[in-house]
């Protein structure tokens, strides 16, 4: 679903077990999207572990910008048909691109390949010139989701889906283990997570947020408490996905839909909370597109969605969060 190097979740799930308790559930962990996944579940009649990577490759074959034979690949290409899945995340990219005032825009493919977040690589950033040529081709204003027919008014138009398709992809797998019969279950891939039940102890589930500090380095910064309801999370970090070219210039992968450039902002990570992961996904790119603290928070809770940000105001580290997310055992 991404480019080939493996990312560091900023989410993560503390599983305390106990040993009697353990025997009900079943795990599967692997490698899936440049990234890793875990997940745990109980009550399903049998192992459901190819179930669950053909659940991955199926989402794999319809959302992934570097499948050239994906059906995103088909429809960035031309076609004006679009398959389920790429018709089932679109409302929710259109719904996140409203609400964020155009910060987030799924259309944001042909900018993101001139400074190297698409299919290949660059070497240096890019020009003026070329930045207000991609931007042409880039704004959900320029299409509409016409039944089962893609219209669009500017024949560049490209979709990059990659902030909305791993959480789309926790919420098939998240589906297949429900029919299947698992009421207690954890699915988490690369950092994104959905859940129902509860944890093998009995208990509600303890989702673990860690914290950006110098660079690379994570510490601990939260435990989200979530269940027995299905509820998911996710984070976007500027931090883990940069480009550097030949100069040395670096750039952050948060890219403006309005500006064609990097988005400059205080916010290290943003962590969403909400009834699906594609959502959760979406909103937590869109709260660093957005860069403005105030207003991310206030988009979030238009969503019916709960934040919390790590920002860094001139040499230190804050954390914001909507007050919501108390429920899920944050203190404001």
């Amino acid at each position: 679903m991404k480019r080939a190097f493996l990312s560091l979740p900023l989410i993560s799930a503390i599983i305390l077990t106990l040993a009697s308790c353990e025997q009900r559930f079943r795990h599967a962990t692997g490698e899936v999207w440049a990234t890793t996944y875990n997940i745990s579940y109980c009550d399903a009649p049998r192992p459901l572990d190819d179930s669950i990577r053909a659940v991955m490759a199926d989402v794999d074959s319809a959302l992934s910008l570097f499948n050239g034979a994906s059906d995103l690949a088909a429809v960035n290409a031309g076609s004006p048909v679009p398959g389920a899945h790429f018709r089932a995340v679109y409302p929710v990219a259109h719904a996140v691109w409203r609400a964020s005032g155009g910060a987030y825009d799924p259309t944001i493919a042909p900018v993101a390949a001139l400074w190297g977040f698409g299919r290949g690589d660059v070497a240096a950033a890019p020009s003026d010139s070329a930045v207000a040529a991609a931007l042409a081709c880039v704004g959900m204003d320029k299409c509409a989701l016409d039944g089962d027919t893609l219209r669009r008014s500017v024949a560049g138009l490209r979709f990059d889906f990659s902030s909305v398709a791993k959480g789309y992809g926790v919420d098939r797998v998240a589906d297949m283990l429900v029919r299947n019969g698992a009421r207690d279950y954890m699915v988490e891939i690369g950092g994104e997570v959905s859940v129902g039940g509860h944890n093998p102890r009995g208990e509600q589930w303890h989702i673990q947020i860690d914290s950006p500090l110098g660079g690379m380095g994570h510490s601990r910064l939260a435990v989200l408490v979530l269940g027995p309801e299905r509820v998911a999370v996710a984070t976007s970090g500027n931090y883990r996905n940069i480009r550097t070219d030949s100069t040395g210039r670096s750039w952050a992968h948060t890219l403006s839909p309005l500006t064609g450039r990097p988005v400059r902002s205080d916010i290290l990570s943003a962590t969403v909370v909400a009834s699906d992961c594609a959502l959760a996904d979406a909103l937590a790119t869109a709260c660093m597109a957005v860069g403005r603290p105030d207003s991310a928070l206030a988009m979030t809770q238009r969503m019916g969605a709960e934040a919390l940000l790590v920002c860094a105001p001139a040499d230190s580290i804050a954390i914001v969060t909507t007050p919501g997310m108390s429920r899920y055992g944050i203190k404001p």
